[in-house]
């Protein structure tokens, strides 16, 4: 099977971005331009915003920290990940995150196969970069109808399965 990938440029603040539980993400790949390989999201998550501990079995993700101080939790074990650091979590392994940090912390997030990077689109707000005054009122500001959705919809139809 031939995949016909198209090269891609996305300039800063010019990605598809949504507004997801009070935090950004902008999509850097999608699967439609990957050949459904790989998708690629950049994160700005806000101070004491968090990623509870789940697990995926048809889903590799990794994350690289750019700016911040992100804690994980891995399996067992608890991680300080600052700027640099690297992190693999293979399908069937529980993992979560949280900015612990006192400003925004700025993520790589890459999952593959794709599929994965589409839940931020489902479940965000669109928003244009840079963000109005009413966006920006919304940043870390998780509504609990959108927390129920989101929780709904990983669970459904994106096969995440929450750590009890």
């Amino acid at each position: 099977m031939t995949v016909d990938l198209k090269t891609s440029l996305i300039q800063s603040g010019k990605g598809s971005t949504f507004l997801v539980l009070g935090d950004l993400y902008t999509l850097l790949a999608e699967g439609k331009d990957t050949g459904g390989r790989y998708g690629l999201a950049e994160v700005l998550m806000q101070p004491q915003s968090i990623a509870p501990p789940h697990i995926h079995e048809q889903v590799d993700e990794a994350h690289y920290v750019l700016e911040g101080e992100v804690e994980y939790q891995h399996d067992e074990q608890t991680i300080v990940a600052t700027a640099g650091t690297f992190m693999h979590f293979t399908r069937g392994q529980y993992h979560g995150y949280k900015n612990i940090g006192s400003k925004p912390a700025k993520i790589l997030m890459w999952v593959t196969p794709a599929g994965g990077e589409q839940f931020f689109a489902e479940v965000g707000q669109p928003v244009n970069l840079p963000l109005n005054e009413e966006e920006r009122n919304l940043l870390g500001v998780i509504n609990p109808a959108d927390l129920e959705k989101a929780i709904a919809l990983a669970s459904t139809k994106y096969d995440l399965q929450f750590k009890q």
